[in-house]
């Protein structure tokens, strides 16, 4: 099974997202927007995993002591750069504590798993294939301004990605409550 570790966000922020995606449009690159009730924090993908393996990690999430936090949306941001675009981002400000977070899931589970190298605390709004006018699209991103939405992260959980010819569908395996 394909699994990755996530927290959710509200879903006021993520209607609010949908129209920051139809703000950029779609009419200055083939962009595969994320649907907004897809839309998550992953903390670590762990990609195709044994289900004796997944019963690990999941032993191994339990572990985890941190408390809960508050959050807000940041600046909109794209992956790998500008001048290769492929994501359309926006992060978490402040990012510590998702990066904390991020941290520790990624120790506890560094006997399964490798540890990740570039963790950014950001939110996929959508996967570019090509675009057509990368100046014209980057002035359209840069005059976006994103509203600081905040929201409270109690829990992460261990998710399953099902591939299907619609897109991925996503269903939880576990829930973890964060607690001090």
């Amino acid at each position: 099974m394909r699994l990755f570790v996530a927290f959710d966000i509200p879903d006021s922020v993520k209607e609010y997202l949908s129209g920051v995606q139809e703000g950029i449009g779609d009419d200055l690159a083939g962009i595969t927007w994320v649907k907004p009730e897809h839309i998550h924090l992953t903390l670590k993908f762990l990609g195709e995993v044994q289900p004796h393996i997944a019963e690990k990690a999941g032993e191994m999430l339990r572990k985890i002591s941190s408390g809960p936090f508050g959050t807000s949306l940041g600046k909109m941001g794209v992956f790998p750069n500008e001048n290769y675009i492929r994501v359309v981002w926006v992060g978490l400000e402040p990012d510590e504590y998702t990066v904390g977070l991020q941290k520790l899931i990624d120790e506890g589970l560094k006997e399964l798993f490798k540890k990740e190298r570039d963790f950014k605390a950001h939110l996929t709004l959508g996967r570019i294939k090509h675009v057509e006018n990368r100046e014209k699209f980057l002035s359209r991103l840069n005059g976006i301004k994103i509203e600081r939405r905040k929201f409270g992260v109690d829990s992460f959980k261990l998710m399953r990605s099902t591939l299907t010819r619609d897109g991925p569908v996503y269903d939880a395996v576990e829930e973890f409550k964060l607690r001090k």
